[in-house]
């Protein structure tokens, strides 16, 4: 298996007045999206559970992760790492200047399974080249493994004068009203 990424030749403008640049600019080849019946029907086929208890069984994950994630828990995702809500707000010296209208986004943060990252480092990469007429011209694919960069934290440790957690329990718990923790 192999990430396909193509490389176009574009003519790059910084400004109205410039002549611009010709530069090779990669981005991945989209595939296209999987249906969640696509899923659906290929984790029963790996299960051997009916495509009926499946669906169930993924709509209910689905509501599960939806509702502990945004009660402000990190929610594990099977074989792929967790996911959590954040958000990124302007910081303040006075508690009295605290207010909603300083957060500025709410943010989706997922963070990777070490086993996703060391099967994403390994696999290769295939990079096909156009020029400006949209002819194939080179075709590299990678030998070497690829460093996976790290998510989670936007600013690398570094204070920037922004929040980006989310501020909340990290640990398991229950659904709101089932007796659990949240």
């Amino acid at each position: 298996m192999a990430l396909k990424v193509k490389a176009r030749e574009k003519l790059l403008k910084f400004s109205k007045t410039d002549e611009g640049v010709w530069r090779y600019v990669m981005q991945p080849e989209l595939y296209s999206a999987l249906t969640t019946e696509k899923v659906i029907r290929e984790a029963a086929l790996r299960s051997g559970v009916s495509e009926g208890v499946m669906h169930a069984c993924w709509d209910a994950a689905g509501e599960v992760i939806k509702a502990w994630a945004t009660e402000g828990h990190s929610v594990a995702l099977p074989g792929l790492g967790t996911m959590r809500f954040g958000l990124s707000a302007k910081t303040v010296a006075d508690v009295n200047d605290v207010k909603t209208s300083l957060i500025k986004t709410r943010r989706i943060i997922f963070t990777p399974a070490m086993e996703l990252k060391n099967e994403l480092a390994q696999t290769s990469v295939i990079i096909t080249c156009y020029d400006r007429n949209g002819n194939e011209v080179k075709r590299v694919t990678s030998a070497d493994p690829g460093e996976v960069e790290e998510t989670g934290d936007d600013n690398n440790g570094e204070n920037t004068g922004e929040n980006t957690g989310n501020g909340g329990n990290t640990g398991g718990g229950g659904l709101p009203g089932s007796g659990g923790e949240g």
